[in-house]
């Protein structure tokens, strides 16, 4: 091969890595808007369907009842991704991720039909749960087998970037609605439209992977006849304690993105007793803290690389035990400056987890059940921690008045999760497994 010819493949090889990154990540876009819309619209969503004293609190409870679901998609997707590829697997996933979405938008509410109101929202919130637990650990597997083992932490922080987008325009586009809006329009019809715009977002998304081959690391796994016949059962079988620290890890992760991304605009609005009319003081520091996470992201996930993975999973626990209180602190102060510190604080720490993320999990396991292995682990302990979180935060908050409890919260997730950081392997600049005997715990 003469250096041109060289050089058009490097080329080649690079356009194919970012169109890669790029249909992964607009998944996780796609599935953080929708965590983002629900956050911001809760409030109307609750007034729409559950009339009453508790509205707020039961949309929220939707929400964490469709984390249930998560696992289940994660038991039949997981599995899936592992036998037949990732690429037809993530297609499915996103469709009806973005369509269960889309369909919150056109719903009726509890003025025009009544108790089916709710149940319908319920069928879209678990359809969509469902279809999320293939999707986040389809797309790092995907992206981890595409990455070079130099750059994996720079481009798995890409997912994370996506994360961070969808998440911007979840709180962006309520934001601007509810600002240019009167009360009564975003209240008769205003909250429907950011459930709206999921569709076009997925189909996009739904375009770009449909283009795409699988994996190199699912091919070779393919043309040498290794592909699990049950991956399911290897994983429980033969990596049941990676699979555990992994589940363990994800406690501190999840606490810390569904209170910080999720709940803290309620939060926000609660404690600091925003008036109507200046809803201003909590999205403008919530949307700094997502554009400072966003800065950020790409360059932890390269740090990763040169430094490795677990000592910034340490530092991250370490800032989750001393920095909540603080955080907390200065949020309760009250002005939009000490909240956008105090959520800063909180942001130094959870960047550090994301960064690194898909470059770190997906690495634990063999090709053969790597898809399964991330998606049932993850969404096991997001269903338990994750989709809880703004549910118990909230209702604690309210009945006892005690404004720092997400800060304990977060504190305690820290403690449980540095136990697995200590304990799992560093996989930083090297091969992906592909089939080998599972490793015991080291530190």
């Amino acid at each position: 091969m003469t250096s041109q010819e060289t050089a058009e493949s490097e080329a080649e090889q690079k356009s194919l890595l970012r169109r890669a990154v790029g249909a992964a990540a607009i998944g996780n876009c796609t599935e953080w808007y929708d965590f983002g819309v629900y956050a911001y619209v809760a409030a109307y969503v609750g007034h729409q369907f559950f009339p009453g004293p508790w509205e707020t609190v039961s949309a929220f409870g939707v929400f964490a009842i469709s984390f249930l679901f998560r696992p289940l998609g994660s038991l039949f997707f997981g599995p899936l991704g592992d036998r037949i590829g990732r690429q037809k697997v993530l297609a499915v996933t996103i469709l009806l991720m973005s369509g269960s979405t889309f369909a919150i938008g056109v719903l009726p509410t509890y003025g025009a039909i009544g108790i089916f109101a709710p149940m319908l929202l319920l069928l879209c919130r678990l359809l969509q749960g469902f279809s999320t637990g293939g999707e986040y650990g389809g797309a790092a597997t995907y992206i981890a087998e595409y990455a070079p083992d130099r750059k994996r932490g720079f481009w798995g922080s890409w997912l994370e970037f996506g994360t961070l987008v969808g998440f911007g325009l979840g709180a962006l586009v309520p934001t601007i609605l509810i600002l240019t809006l009167d009360s009564t329009s975003m209240e008769t019809w205003g909250w429907r439209i950011p459930f709206l715009i999921a569709g076009p977002l997925g189909g996009v998304g739904l375009y770009l992977r449909s283009k795409l081959e699988d994996t190199p690391a699912f091919k070779q796994l393919e043309n040498t006849h290794q592909v699990a016949k049950s991956p399911l059962r290897d994983l429980v079988r033969e990596w049941w304690r990676q699979l555990l620290i992994l589940m363990g890890i994800v406690v501190l992760i999840n606490v810390a993105n569904y209170t910080i991304l999720t709940y803290m605009e309620t939060y926000l609005s609660d404690t600091l007793n925003v008036p109507d009319g200046q809803e201003h003081q909590v999205l403008v520091p919530l949307l700094l803290t997502v554009a400072f996470m966003m800065v950020i992201i790409t360059p932890i996930g390269a740090l990763s690389d040169r430094i490795g993975r677990k000592p910034l999973f340490i530092s991250a626990a370490i800032c989750f035990l001393v920095l909540p209180v603080p955080a907390f602190w200065l949020i309760g102060q009250g002005t939009v400056l000490t909240t956008v510190l105090g959520l800063a604080l909180l942001a130094v720490g959870h960047v550090q987890l994301i960064g690194p993320l898909a470059a770190t999990l997906p690495a634990m396991f063999p090709t053969k059940v790597r898809y399964a292995a991330f998606s049932v682990g993850y969404n096991i302990s997001t269903a338990v921690f994750g989709g809880t979180a703004p549910l118990v935060n909230d209702a604690v908050v309210t009945n006892t008045g005690n404004s720092y409890f997400p800060a304990f919260y977060l504190m305690g997730a820290a403690l449980v999760a540095l136990v697995p950081i200590l304990l799992m392997k560093e996989t930083a600049r090297k091969p992906l497994m592909q089939n080998a005997p599972a490793p015991a715990p080291a530190s």
